[in-house]
């Protein structure tokens, strides 16, 4: 057998590809209404475009967050730190890009959460350019075979009128949109006022529609527990992040001790290593850590891999656009989420190549490009550009 003297010329690309600059463009949305949950409240959706410029005249790019009051640090910090230390250095080295970034995030007194969300605006586009220069999709590099994956949107939010009807409309939008559930908003009411709220939604959806409910760290152990009591009967996917945060991992695990429904948690830790300690303290069947909040698409497959040797699930919370991929990319890979048009328009209007219709039958198929598969509609990009 005669070995190969030279590699092919996408690998030989790869290999030899180096960062020239990086780019960013803040952009911001007023939403047509409030997005409300038990401890948060969104007036907008913004998010940050990155392009890694490569000198094999490729640009990996990607838009990440929703991080309103962070957008202009997180941008500075990129370009006066990070960008300094990447230029130069070869888009391939992916592993020991992320490590050099992460050196952003070691100063005792800053707010280690802009760190970590600028890093992960760059590793999300530099990811992009390892597909694009070996003319792959991102969840076909990580070794995953899927085609499509399911879909179930955040919804619920709380409405100041008729929340109820509210709530059976929402639902039939999404059965309508082709989305096969919804992670619903609780915690912002007692137990059992929110429960009434699920059952609407169950006998509105249905008894294939998913259900899932999200308390965002809205209620005490005693409060979590009494509303599965209420809900026993709901058939619920997974009940995320139900207690309060301060004791959140002692009191998940009392949680999970008491039902049958898979616990969900991990988009409020910043690192592999809160994401560890919720699964060694038996605390989460289901981890939902946040590639746009931890640093990266780099750190997000860490916590995979950590969470296949728990027996533990994974999804990337919200940021379809990546999130599809990632789930895709694992043998652990559960959902993908998103949310309705009014929610999260950068999804729909900034991705040239979004289908007119993206969901079937509950399902969300992957796109085939390279990289994380999606252009920009530049003229929508420059229109909330000058807007915002």
């Amino acid at each position: 057998m005669t070995l190969p003297t030279s590699s092919p010329p996408a690998v030989q690309g790869l290999a030899d590809a180096r960062i020239t600059r990086i780019e960013t463009i803040p952009l911001r949305v007023p939403l047509d209404r409030p997005a409300t949950g038990a401890t948060l409240k969104l007036t907008h959706r913004c998010t940050i475009v990155t392009r890694v410029h490569t000198d094999a005249g490729v640009i990996g790019e990607c838009f990440n967050g929703n991080d309103d009051a962070l957008q202009g640090p997180i941008i500075t910090l990129i370009h006066d730190e990070l960008e300094p230390m990447l230029v130069g250095r070869r888009v391939a080295e992916i592993e020991e890009n992320w490590s050099l970034m992460s050196r952003a995030a070691r100063p005792f007194l800053r707010d280690r959460r802009v760190a970590l969300r600028a890093q992960a605006c760059v590793d999300s586009a530099l990811h992009d350019a390892v597909g694009k220069l070996l003319g792959v999709p991102l969840h076909l590099l990580w070794g995953g075979a899927k085609q499509d994956v399911p879909v179930v949107a955040l919804g619920g939010y709380y409405r100041d009128v008729d929340d109820l009807g509210g709530l059976r409309e929402e639902v039939a939008q999404l059965q309508d949109f082709g989305i096969g559930g919804i992670k619903l908003k609780v915690g912002g009411l007692t137990p059992r006022e929110d429960a009434e709220r699920a059952r609407v939604v169950r006998e509105a959806g249905g008894d294939d529609f998913v259900l899932a409910c999200d308390a965002n760290q809205g209620w005490t152990r005693a409060e979590a527990v009494e509303f599965l009591r209420y809900t026993a009967d709901l058939n619920l996917a997974w009940f995320e992040e139900p207690c309060h945060w301060d004791n959140d991992r002692a009191d998940l695990a009392v949680v999970r001790s008491r039902t049958t429904v898979p616990i969900a948690a991990g988009q409020s830790e910043l690192t592999r290593f809160g994401c560890r300690d919720l699964m060694t303290a038996g605390a989460i069947d289901l981890c939902n850590f946040d590639a746009t909040w931890g640093g990266g698409p780099t750190e997000w497959r860490r916590v995979a891999a950590l969470a296949s040797s728990f027996g533990v699930e994974v999804m990337q919370h919200l940021e379809p656009q990546i999130g599809a991929m990632l789930s895709a990319g694992v043998g652990n890979g559960r959902y993908v989420e998103v949310m309705l048009p009014w929610r999260d328009p950068f999804f729909y209007r900034l991705i040239a190549d979004m289908p007119e219709r993206p969901f079937v039958d509950g399902r969300y198929r992957l796109p085939d490009k390279p990289g994380w598969g999606m252009t920009f509609d530049e003229d929508y990009l420059e229109f909330v550009r000058r807007t915002a």
